[in-house]
């Protein structure tokens, strides 16, 4: 899967989609960048649109655009996913992740677990390994509250009452405690967008409930049974998720990496140095990813049928016939449904996108017949 490559300081398009989860609830995704794909399960305080433009999410989405095409999704109940949602279980997190491969038509894709993101990328990883080519953890852990003591079980009710009685508040003292804790070494202005974030990201109601439910996904056992490369990227000072909680994810995955950057921050902030640090264990990290892309040496009709199934060629030989999606789901009896997620598999294997990719796709087709 592929988007343009991004030109250095040319402002980023991302791709906004929508598809349903096995309840039916709606879960938005964006896709941006060029290269290998690279799907984050995020940080829940995520809206796929008002992180495009904010001082504290914008660099992660170029410079990782840049190494990557990157798919970023809304968790349930957040920011442009469905609102009214009121189980946030491990099974329906994991569910939600299903739907957004497939339907972005991804076969095959790194996995980026940001904090919460650890314990449903890690059953996924284990559910799918024919999916995940490498994994990689950025502040996050296997088990929330796995081995919390007293005193942080007692914290993390704490924050619950905070986010009851402010979280919804015009004014951002209550919240401010949350940004504090994520970014203490922003600058005001980072700061008050991180404030905002919160209320624009999730209700105070659902904030609640997501969080407890959250605190049950523990999938510690699961870790030796992982048979992935896979990077462990930890903040050593940063407050919300312990460094003690990625060293558990490194000693119990087999040949797993660990990495500590040198920052207090739970959301790396671009003018720090351990934000150059990170893209660069990224960006070589995926290396073989990206080698193993197909490249523009190959003959055009040998690099696509090389890519694509029996059942995608016809279909995309059909569309090179002129055939519309009607006419190629009678032909060859199959739903439209069908023919259309088999078109986003050839434009996904493709590296192809937006409005063009039908036409690209024929174009490499055909440039070999």
């Amino acid at each position: 899967m592929g988007a343009q490559r991004e030109t250095p300081g040319a402002t980023p398009v991302q791709d906004i989609r929508f598809c349903r989860s096995a309840d039916g609830t709606g879960i938005a995704y964006a896709v941006h960048g060029s290269g290998p794909p690279l799907v984050i399960d995020a940080c829940w305080l995520s809206h796929l649109q008002f992180d495009w433009q904010s001082p504290v999410w914008r660099h992660w989405l170029v410079e990782l655009g840049r190494i990557a095409t990157v798919i970023r999704f809304d968790e349930r109940g957040h920011g442009l996913s469905d609102r009214d949602v009121t189980d946030h279980s491990l099974e329906l997190r994991i569910a939600d992740l299903e739907a957004v491969v497939d339907h972005a038509g991804l076969e095959r894709f790194a996995l980026l677990a940001m904090a919460q993101g650890g314990p449903v990328s890690i059953e996924y990883a284990v559910r799918h390994p024919e999916r995940v080519s490498r994994l990689i953890f950025h502040n996050s852990y296997a088990g929330a509250l796995a081995d919390a003591t007293p005193e942080e079980i007692e914290l993390d009710a704490t924050f619950d009452s905070l986010i009851k009685v402010g979280w919804e508040r015009p004014t951002p003292e209550f919240r401010r405690v949350f940004t504090s804790l994520m970014i203490p070494d922003a600058t005001e202005e980072q700061m008050r967008w991180l404030d905002e974030l919160q209320r624009m990201a999730v209700t105070a109601d659902t904030a609640v409930v997501a969080r407890a439910q959250r605190r049950t996904a523990d999938v510690r056992h699961l870790l030796p049974l992982l048979d992935v490369p896979t990077l462990v990227l930890q903040c050593r000072d940063e407050k919300m998720n312990s460094f003690a909680q990625a060293r558990h994810l490194a000693s119990h995955i087999e040949g797993a990496r660990l990495v500590a950057l040198e920052s207090k921050n739970h959301i790396l902030l671009a003018d720090e140095p351990a934000w150059p640090h990170f893209v660069h264990e990224v960006d070589a990290f995926l290396e073989d990813d990206r080698a193993a892309a197909p490249t523009a040496t190959k003959p055009a009709a040998e690099a696509v049928t090389g890519l694509l199934s029996a059942r995608e060629l016809d279909v995309l030989r059909a569309a090179a016939l002129g055939r519309d999606n009607d006419t190629i789901a009678a032909e060859l009896h199959l739903s439209v449904r069908t023919v259309e997620r088999h078109l986003q598999n050839v434009y996904a294997k493709l590296g192809l996108q937006g409005r063009s990719a039908r036409t690209a796709a024929v174009a490499r087709l055909l440039a070999g017949a």
